[in-house]
């Protein structure tokens, strides 16, 4: 019944009286005012009437909730109303009960493995409190999971269904109390005008009792966004009752006996795939699905992401093609790529999903950091960042000077920002699931979903976003390390400069090229992928020459590199040719003393002598050694590498004698200069033991390799390609030693483990493929050497082609160790 109210006014010394149906009486005197009404339900059998009387003024009843109230306006304080209240007893509500509202299943729902784990550890709780809390970030379907569990719970069937379902919108602490005060009025009968003394009550009502009758209970809470917001309103032990909590945080306090925290990741790509058809064919639509599983992928597979790309697909009619053509286009802000209208009554676009959660972040000790340490993660591997590219000096000069402001403006500066500060708001991320931090595994320790890293890039300014790109540039720079030991680690930073370089390319060109590109160019060459790092350098030498002009440094520079790992890919006369070219240019530009000259003049040497001229190459490096020694100094670097190199083809002119003593005069100087274990030193043992080997001492060369080897091992690690070059040097002088079995056994361990570090066809391998051919032959296994040579040869086609000098040489091999077959043959039938 709707309330009513009646107000009569009494005249100088008369009475006033008034009455309304069904709610009570009320009377006053000597011109007060006489107040009666009801407001709530109608009355309900069984439920008792609440009624209040004030002296001299009149009474009023209600009942089942509802409010009476009397009371007068007092003459002697004039204005004054004085009305007195009370409310009717509410009965509490008969189960089974739902108090607030599920969300509606979403369309083309997909069953998953979550649920399947949430049954499962349901299923283990016995007589234990059971509480459940699904973590994850943003948009992964935490609410469908928990509203499919609760609906099912609901529905399960007479015998074990629930009693009471409560279903909290827990985003924040008020409306936690609002929820539970709400239960508790419909539940225990509880006054609704006092939110958390009804909350209290609500949360006593469902503590166990003695003698009770059992009241199988399931209380959700979802999308906590504080674990502080759940202080003293986690709901109590039960045996007959279960909490369940959604969240995107990870923070220790979610935890607790009894509570188990499931973490609710991205669809499958089954699962993703499934989803998108389902969701286009129950609008009509079919989609080829290879193009569906791309853009599953291209959307990390995000539920959020799937569901709001097929409602644009639907409402706009475009394919698949075309919008995955919309989301490679990086001008694309991610907003654009949203429908009009949100399905299942999403509240958010997905370009928004994960704002509220960066704010909270950034409130997170160290205050502020947690905004621009994301902003510097966005831009680089979404697969892995290492810490310390994240932590190091850069990139705190960056977090320093992009701090979030979340207060006042200290008066005085704060203190220097430490590598303990920047994991700390790696930290803070890592709670609110807007990146995955492992420090277990340092060398990716930092996973960002792609979207969150598009979305984040959206929030920059072009020059925001230029002047990150150097700085993660610089950060990444400062992280490689000189010595590449460790293989994991640097392919982890080329990776990062591939990302970096894919989301602001131009910014590296900026004022010239950042030295990461080079860097991460010449890194791979480095570790025997000659062919990627050529191609490497074409690009940068493209680039530069349109960016910077064909007579900038970094052009010219970009131009040796190229010309450098062409040559080193098997293509001497090409690398030759460039390199002479280069030359002119050089020496036009800069002059013919230039160390940049010098240098092209070394590299095109060596080109030589790798087209097949050691004699022309010896001489050439006579010539710019010479040079090197009166402009650089006969200890300068360059100078000694030109000795290297010297030496080196002075061996190939048939003096392996003269090589090795030469060899033996530059270990001194490299030691000296250069240290006895830098890389380059050990590259002149390396050769020094081979020369030796050459000059006839093979068992020489055996002792000198195994020491080196345990010297490589420990400075450049046992994957290094160096390390297992020195592994494949000792194991060939092994069987030039007179060990033939122990050579080949040697080689076919090797061959395991640089197929697993540089992969099936790098020059390496096919070499090492060769030797062990070879080795084979030489321990007696003839055949077993002709099937190694001809599986080599296909190999060798395949890359390198038909008329390759490498293909016609493995013929002619496969040729002499087939004719050997046939000699052993016919030996073994004589005797």
């Amino acid at each position: 019944m709707a309330a009513a109210e009646q107000h009569h006014e009494a005249g100088d010394g008369t009475e006033a009286r008034v009455a309304v149906a069904r709610t009570g009486s009320a009377e006053a005197a000597s011109g007060a005012t006489a107040v009666t009404g009801y407001r709530g339900p109608g009355p309900i059998a069984g439920a008792g009437p609440a009624s209040v009387r004030v002296s001299g003024s009149g009474d009023a009843t209600a009942s089942q909730g509802g409010l009476a109230n009397t009371g007068y306006v007092d003459t002697m304080n004039v204005g004054r109303l004085t009305v007195v209240q009370e409310r009717a007893p509410r009965a509490p509500a008969v189960w089974p009960h739902q108090v607030g509202v599920l969300p509606l299943r979403a369309q083309s729902f997909q069953l998953r493995a979550e649920t399947e784990w949430l049954w499962a550890v349901a299923g283990e709780g016995g007589t234990t409190v059971l509480g459940q809390v699904l973590s994850g970030m943003g948009g992964v379907g935490k609410t469908q999971l928990a509203a499919e569990y609760a609906r099912t719970a609901w529905n399960h069937g007479s015998g074990d269904r629930l009693d009471v379902l409560v279903w909290v919108t827990a985003g924040s602490r008020t409306a936690i109390v609002d929820a539970y005060g709400q239960a508790g009025v419909e539940l225990c009968g509880a006054a609704p005008d006092n939110p958390k003394q009804a909350a209290d009550t609500f949360l006593a009502w469902l503590t166990p009792k003695t003698g009770a009758t059992p009241c199988r209970w399931l209380i959700v809470l979802d999308d906590v966004a504080d674990p502080d917001d759940l202080r003293g309103m986690w709901p109590p032990a039960s045996p007959h009752g279960t909490t369940l909590v959604t969240t995107r945080r990870r923070d220790a306090a979610l935890g607790g006996e009894g509570r188990h925290r499931i973490e609710v990741g991205l669809f499958s790509p089954g699962e993703a795939l499934a989803y998108l058809t389902a969701a286009l064919a129950g609008h009509g639509r079919t989609e080829p699905a290879a193009q569906l599983g791309a853009l599953a992928a291209e959307l990390g597979h995000l539920p959020l992401a799937l569901a709001q790309a097929a409602a644009y697909l639907i409402d706009s009619g475009e394919t698949v093609t075309s919008y995955r053509a919309l989301l490679a286009d990086r001008s694309t802000p991610l907003a654009d790529t949203a429908p009009d209208r949100l399905p299942d009554d999403q509240t958010h676009p997905l370009a928004a999903a994960w704002a509220l959660s960066l704010d909270r972040a950034d409130t997170l000790a160290p205050a502020g950091l947690a905004r621009p340490m994301l902003r510097l993660a966005s831009l680089l591997d979404a697969n892995g960042i290492p810490q310390t590219v994240l932590t190091s000096a850069p990139s705190l000069t960056h977090l320093a000077a992009h701090r979030t402001r979340t207060g006042p403006t200290p008066a005085e500066e704060p203190n220097p920002l430490s590598e303990r500060d920047a994991v700390r708001a790696l930290r803070a991320l890592h709670r609110l699931h807007l990146i995955d931090h492992t420090p277990g595994t340092p060398h990716q320790a930092v996973r960002v979903h792609q979207l969150i890293q598009r979305t984040t890039r959206d929030t920059l300014t072009p020059t925001e976003r230029d002047q990150l790109a150097r700085t993660a540039a610089d950060a990444l720079l400062s992280t490689w390390p000189d010595i590449e030991r460790e293989s994991a680690l640097v392919q982890t930073l080329r990776a990062n400069a591939s990302a970096l370089t894919s989301h602001t390319e131009d910014a590296l060109y900026q004022p010239d090229m950042h030295m990461v590109l080079e860097r991460a160019g010449n890194s791979l060459g480095n570790s025997g992928q000659v062919t990627a790092a050529a191609e490497h350098f074409q690009h940068l030498a493209t680039s530069t020459r349109s960016r910077l002009g064909p007579d900038h440094p970094h052009t010219l520079a970009s131009r040796h590199n190229l010309a450098f790992w062409q040559g080193q890919a098997g293509d001497a006369a090409g690398a030759a040719a460039a390199l002479a070219e280069l030359l002119d240019d050089r020496v036009r530009v800069l002059g013919k003393d230039h160390p940049h000259v010098l240098f092209t003049r070394h590299s095109l040497a060596s080109c030589r002598g790798r087209a097949g001229d050691a004699v022309g190459a010896a001489a050439d490096f006579a010539a710019v050694v010479d040079d090197h020694a009166r402009v650089l100094g006969k200890d300068h670097p360059h100078t000694l590498s030109t000795r290297h190199e010297l030496a080196f083809w002075r061996g190939r002119t048939n003096d392996g004698a003269g090589a090795a003593a030469a060899f033996a005069e530059l270990l001194e100087a490299m030691v000296r200069v250069r240290g006895e274990h830098h890389p380059q030193t050990l590259t002149t043992r390396s050769n020094l033991a081979y020369w030796q080997g050459r000059a006839g001492d093979a068992a020489g060369a055996v002792a000198a390799f195994t020491e080196l080897l345990n010297d490589h091992v420990q400075v450049l690690g046992e994957d290094h390609p160096d390390t297992l070059s020195t592994r494949h040097e000792l194991a060939f002088w092994r069987g030039e030693a007179g060990d033939a079995a122990g050579a080949a056994a040697a080689l076919a361990t090797l061959l395991e483990d640089r197929i697993r570090v540089l992969g099936e066809d790098h020059p390496h391998v096919l070499s090492n493929r060769k030797t062990l051919a070879l080795w084979r032959g030489r321990a007696g296994d003839t055949p077993g050497a002709t099937a190694a040579f001809a599986e080599l040869l296909e190999v060798v086609v395949r890359i390198r082609g038909q008329n390759h000098p490498q293909t016609l040489a493995l013929q002619h091999e496969i040729t002499r160790w087939q004719i050997q077959a046939r000699h052993t043959a016919v030996d073994e039938s004589t005797e």
